[in-house]
């Protein structure tokens, strides 16, 4: 049985339709890269999938009733807080567990992305791929079934892009279950296990990373993927 049904999914903002009927199912452990042009609708379909938006109609269903977790572009990360306190706060919110107990599982987190040392730091003193990382445990202290990334190194220059994709890889490695909206073709063809071009609000062609990038059935999705590596 999948972990993750997405059917159907319909989402317009005004007259323009930006999601028009997207299906797909996910297993536990496995790593989804969504690939496509800007307005493809990849975001979108984010943010349905973690409740950001509603979908017009359709229907996601998680089983075992568990949690979407969502790393954004741009970290987000509270400034006025530390990058231990950034990692507490959601759980501590919760009120579940004794305080020392989220203070210890948050920097098991930390260190878990290599950020143990960076702990008392706030989000002003790290390097923007030190802040994404902070936004990966940060996302991981909910235990999530499904993480989510929209696009989690547009914001990097490239030495920190390969700290974060090593993070994501890692991630992996422990059978986490992800959804990697990128435009990093070669992570995509390396960690993904399905891969899907999206475009104009419908998942134009889905499959392993070797059919996608070697052997693409669409036109359009051969068209993409060949300006995508043209542009390395």
């Amino acid at each position: 049985m999948a972990l993750l049904e997405v059917n159907n999914l319909t989402k317009s903002f005004g007259p323009i339709q930006v999601l028009r009927g997207v299906s797909f199912s996910l297993s536990q452990g496995q790593v989804l890269a969504i690939i496509g042009s800007s307005g493809s609708g990849k975001t979108t379909l984010l943010r349905c999938l973690t409740g950001l938006e509603s979908p017009d109609s359709g229907s996601v269903c998680l089983s075992g009733g568990g949690s979407f977790g969502l790393v954004f572009q741009n970290f987000n990360l509270f400034p006025q807080y530390t990058a231990l306190e950034n990692v507490m706060l959601a759980p501590s919110l919760q009120k579940k567990q004794p305080k020392e107990q989220l203070r210890q599982e948050a920097m098991d987190l930390l260190s878990q992305v290599g950020l143990a040392d960076r702990a008392g730091n706030y989000p002003w003193q790290l390097s923007g791929g030190q802040q994404q990382r902070t936004a990966i445990a940060r996302a991981l202290a909910l235990k999530p079934e499904v993480l989510c990334f929209d696009e989690p190194t547009s914001a990097l220059d490239p030495e920190l892009t390969g700290e974060v994709l090593r993070t994501i890889k890692g991630l992996k490695e422990k059978n986490h279950t992800m959804i990697v909206v990128t435009h990093e073709m070669e992570f995509a063809k390396s960690v993904a296990d399905v891969v899907i071009y999206m475009a104009d609000g419908v998942i134009e062609e889905m499959g392993t990373p070797e059919q996608i990038f070697t052997d693409p059935q669409s036109p359009r999705t051969a068209r993409f993927v060949q300006a995508a590596w043209d542009t390395f």
